[in-house]
């Protein structure tokens, strides 16, 4: 024991010594705990049943022996029923002579840990007092002493009962202390309503769940706390409680758009309701990424065998038409005819692309990225396709760096915008803005001065196939935004306004924290073209690599042996003699990175996409850097 609480437990025992009746403490165990001297003087017990841990029940049998009870029949019986009232303890209050003539009153009453504390008290005196005034005081009747001695006994017993009254209402009060901080700290609102929809209770955490709700509600409604957005969503399961059926529910609260669970259980005692709501944003934006992911697989699945067939078909009918285009004597008409079949299979293997494009496997992986970089990039890919009656005004209001898949994002941006192009025209304007709404969301609005989109579109817009341009669309871009925004735990909305459509990007708000940029470390870059290798050279170095170059697999693995400062390796599949970028990535020591623009169907590129994501020329800098990290982030 340290020296510390040694010597507490001297200053405990000697105030206990002190005390001039006899004290003594018992646990649940039925062993001695603590007692004082007066204890062992007052009984005459020997060392062994004062110590810490003697037996309550061998202290009983001493006491039998000596005859502190008097005669007793049946020693063992005596004890076994002393032992089990022991076990069953309750308060009591008792007055009893002694053997040797004397009178005690042995006051008990339990501990909230278990065991019990008996006090007795020597009330010989006292009994002698009653006694004299008994035998001499004639004026007094019989009655009128009989009344006195019981007075007296009954205050003795009242005070006993106060001091336990007292004792359980300071460990009620304590309860209730520890109650209220445990709820308190817990990640939830915690409260009681009456029948009227007053607060009763509350743990005063309803500003935690949902921003800007006040903290002390007791006595307020709920319909005055919560809000009317709020209380009208709650309040048909607030009637339902209320009648004595218990709901679980969820809601959107529109000021603070956070995502609210509140589970609503009837008080039958009292016709009210107990409460319990918590903030469900965050599991709610990932259950949707990953119902989304779940669904993506069962695409994929579909259409795997459906694609592979009718990319045969395909280029069956290419190879057919191809055949007939070089046949002699054809009719003058035959020509047009081939080459619109030509045409429609081509379209037909793009389409192919695309959907497995839409389905293939692609993982969410979000990167700390500052908003209006991401936006200049993004003004850059889409300029040129703007045509030069049409503005792009771009806006951003969101400080700091932010967690998400800039390749996802930019691509889905770059949809919007090019939807938005081809809806104004020649001429008109569209703006982009980023801004955080309510600390939850990271929205992307796009606005043009288009004619808006049509009923049907509202509703279908990001449905698969669904298309107004007839056949210079596929239906699939609006559908491709709205997938990867769900696989990102985000949503989309669509809808119009004065001026043309206007389309709603919103991200799950995943501040990044603020950290001091380290550098990345030594990227080989092995690719045999030389403009193309100079084109990604600026981009690694602008995204704060060092570089160094090769145009082959042996030149790459001789600056691999050589240069123990490259972290990672960016090489295309094809390059300058027999071994390809698939060899170099299978023996390499280092993470590897594949870049190509071959075809999906290409035998080098199935075998690449079976060892990792594939980096698809051509590319932006936000997608090399996601690549790249994502090839050291891989087993």
């Amino acid at each position: 024991m340290p020296h510390s609480d040694r010597h507490l437990s001297a200053m405990t025992q000697a105030g206990l010594n002190l005390i001039q009746q006899a004290l003594s403490i018992y646990g649940r165990n039925l062993r001695l705990v603590q007692c004082n001297r007066r204890f062992q003087e007052m009984f005459d017990l020997p060392e062994a049943l004062v110590t810490v841990g003697a037996s309550f029940e061998d202290t009983i049998r001493h006491l039998v022996s000596r005859g502190e009870y008097g005669e007793v029949s049946d020693p063992e019986a005596f004890v076994a029923v002393r032992v089990e009232q022991a076990r069953a303890f309750e308060p009591h209050y008792m007055e009893r002579p002694r053997s040797n003539g004397r009178w005690i009153s042995v006051e008990g009453a339990p501990l909230p840990q278990g065991g019990w504390v008996t006090v007795y008290t020597d009330i010989t005196r006292t009994k002698e007092q009653e006694q004299l005034l008994r035998t001499r005081s004639e004026l007094l009747s019989e009655e009128v002493l009989r009344r006195s001695e019981e007075l007296a006994r009954t205050n003795r017993q009242l005070a006993s009962t106060i001091s336990a009254l007292e004792e359980t209402q300071r460990q009620l009060r304590a309860i209730e202390a520890r109650t209220r901080l445990t709820t308190e700290m817990m990640p939830a609102h915690i409260a009681h309503v009456d029948s009227s929809g007053r607060y009763t209770y509350s743990n005063q955490r309803l500003t935690s769940v949902i921003p800007g709700r006040p903290s002390d509600i007791v006595g307020m409604s709920i319909a005055e706390a919560l809000g009317p957005d709020a209380f009208a969503k709650v309040q048909p399961h607030l009637a339902a409680a209320l009648a004595g059926q218990p709901s679980t529910f969820e809601f959107t609260d529109a000021p603070s758009l956070r995502r609210i669970r509140a589970s609503f259980t009837p008080d039958q005692h009292e016709n009210g309701v107990y409460i319990l709501s918590m903030d469900v944003t965050e599991e709610t934006q990932t259950r949707v990424a990953l119902q989304q992911t779940r669904r993506r697989e069962i695409a994929a699945q579909l259409t795997s065998g459906l694609a592979h067939d009718f990319s045969n078909l395909l280029t069956i009918i290419l190879g057919m038409q191809s055949k007939l285009s070089r046949m002699p004597d054809l009719p003058d008409d035959a020509a047009p005819l081939i080459s619109a079949t030509l045409s429609a299979a081509r379209r037909g293997g793009t389409l192919l692309g695309r959907i497995a494009d839409m389905t293939a496997s692609r993982r969410h992986r979000p990167v700390a990225t500052r908003i209006e970089p991401f936006l200049q990039e993004l003004a850059v890919l889409a300029g040129p396709s703007l045509p030069p009656g049409v503005t792009l005004h771009l806006s951003a209001d969101v400080p700091g760096a932010i967690l998400f898949d800039p390749g996802m994002l930019q691509d889905s941006l770059l949809n919007l915008i090019l939807n938005a192009r081809d809806a104004c025209g020649e001429a008109g304007a569209i703006h982009v803005a980023a801004r955080v709404d309510a600390a939850t969301w990271l929205s992307f609005e796009v606005r043009d001065t288009g004619p808006g989109f049509t009923e049907a579109a509202l509703r279908h817009g990001a449905e698969p196939f669904f298309t107004t341009k007839g056949g210079e669309g596929s239906g699939l871009g609006l559908a491709m935004v709205y997938d990867a925004t769900k696989l990102a735990g985000g949503d989309l909305k669509l809808w119009n306004t004065e001026a043309g459509a206007q389309v709603l990007l919103r991200l799950p708000l995943r501040p990044a924290p603020e950290v001091e940029e380290a550098d990345p470390g030594m990227v080989l870059l092995v690719e045999d073209n030389a403009d193309l290798r100079g084109a990604i050279r600026d981009m690694l170095t602008g995204l704060g690599w060092r570089v160094v170059e090769a145009a082959s697999v042996a030149e790459a693995q001789a600056l691999i042996d050589g240069l123990p400062e490259i972290t990672s390796v960016l090489t295309d599949i094809q390059l300058e003699g027999a071994e390809t970028g698939l060899d170099l990535a299978t023996d390499c020591t280092v993470p590897v990175a594949l870049m190509t623009s071959l075809p999906a169907d290409h035998a080098l590129y199935v075998a690449a996409a079976a060892l990792g994501p594939v980096l698809r020329k051509p590319f932006s800098a936000a997608q090399l850097a996601a690549a790249l990290g994502e090839s050291q982030d891989a087993p």
